[in-house]
């Protein structure tokens, strides 16, 4: 059975955050976890254990169990008036009693990732950066630098929170583990129980002349800067990972990881669909009927493309290697382009001429007692049905 991991180190806070600390990591990482935006394999799950975490961290009464009796205390079936609400029909189901091995070991200071050394290098929390890109930008690739705050080992204690001179020294009630003993009075009797200690909040440390630039906590805010190369062909909503660039680790940990996530705009002329681009043609109905040769922009440049003679609303044709690059492929998508037959307005009299003659010589009534035999007509002389 997979051991849960510890709810403040899922929320990258420690054991003694603010309710503020704890919900501002709840939103950064909600956001850069979320299965709408995270494209990631794994970005599901841990959306839902940030979410698991932040539900029993901002409730003062489940907090309180959690740090006492860690997992085991978050169970529905643990907790009222020193501990058990009562076991059930399966209170000891699964192999080694399930939960209640848990809370045995709470009680008589048993192993588990909550008595982990507090003093161990830990991983900084990741950073979230949306980036802007122009429709171009985005099928061709370009270098960007972001910059952005985040936190960073103190220049001044280079992480370790002291003062220049000084060094931390371990916490004299918890003698460096980052928890105490507390005896208390269950129905099992008077046991002990672990919880965080009230002095060093967990850290095992205690810095008697902190560091003027960092205040003790070994980290400050500056103001950092990255250059990212976007590849060719990115797509809107899609992210990229930044090894290392995200907030400082603390014990001596790792740094983060930044996640940028690309927002492309749209384009004014072309559509889009992965790597393929599509466009609308106007043609005036000369150009329909008569057939010619036309420029036809793409994000590639103008290209011509030969119109043939009858050509009807709604026909399709396909400019290969036209398109956007294929991210995760070899190769470029094509540009399609679909004709629009445009009708003329606000015609002169020697169009208006032009026309009546063009339905005299083709057969074609103009009288308003058969505007819909006329109209049917003008289609069929425009490559409609053949006799």
């Amino acid at each position: 059975m997979a051991t849960k991991r510890d709810y403040y180190e899922v929320l990258g806070v420690q054991k003694g955050a603010s309710d503020d600390e704890i919900k501002k990591a709840y939103r950064k990482l909600s956001k850069q976890y979320h299965p709408d935006i995270n494209k990631e394999a794994d970005a599901e799950d841990k959306f839902k254990e940030i979410s698991e975490a932040y539900e029993i961290l901002s409730d003062p009464q489940k907090r309180a169990a959690y740090d006492q009796y860690g997992h085991a205390g978050t169970n529905p079936n643990y907790g009222d008036a020193g501990g058990f609400s009562g076991f059930g029909n399966g209170g000891f189901s699964g192999a080694g009693f399930g939960g209640f091995e848990d809370i045995f070991e709470s009680f008589f200071g048993g192993g588990g990732g909550r008595n982990a050394n507090p003093n161990a290098p830990r991983q900084g929390a990741d950073l979230q950066y949306m980036v802007d890109l122009t429709f171009e930008e985005a099928i061709f690739g370009v270098e960007k630098e972001l910059k952005y705050k985040r936190e960073e080992t103190c220049h001044t204690c280079h992480g370790n929170g002291a003062k220049p001179g000084t060094q931390p020294e371990t916490c004299k009630k918890c003698q460096g583990s980052g928890t105490i003993n507390v005896e208390r009075q269950t129905p099992l009797g008077r046991v002990m129980s672990r919880q965080t200690c009230d002095v060093c909040h967990g850290t095992g440390k205690e810095i008697a002349h902190p560091c003027e630039t960092c205040h003790g906590t070994g980290r400050e805010k500056r103001t950092h800067k990255v250059k990212v190369n976007v590849p060719a062909g990115v797509e809107d909503d899609q992210q990229m990972r930044l090894a290392n660039q995200g907030e400082a680790g603390t014990n001596g940990g790792p740094y983060g990881d930044l996640y940028v996530v690309f927002r492309v705009a749209a384009s004014d002329i072309f559509d889009r669909d992965g790597s393929e681009i599509y466009y609308e043609l106007p043609l005036n109905f000369v150009q329909a009927a008569l057939g010619d040769e036309v420029l036809v922009p793409t994000v590639h440049g103008e290209v011509k493309l030969k119109i043939p003679a009858g050509t009807q609303t709604g026909a399709k044709f396909r400019l290969r290697g036209k398109g956007a690059p294929r991210l995760r492929g070899n190769g470029t998508g094509d540009q399609q382009v679909t004709v629009k037959i445009l009708t003329p307005k606000n015609l002169n009299e020697e169009q208006k001429e032009a026309l009546r003659l063009f339905a005299k010589v083709s057969g074609l009534s103009t009288s308003e007692q058969q505007p819909e035999g006329f109209f049917d007509k003008v289609k069929d002389a425009f490559g409609g049905k053949k006799k």
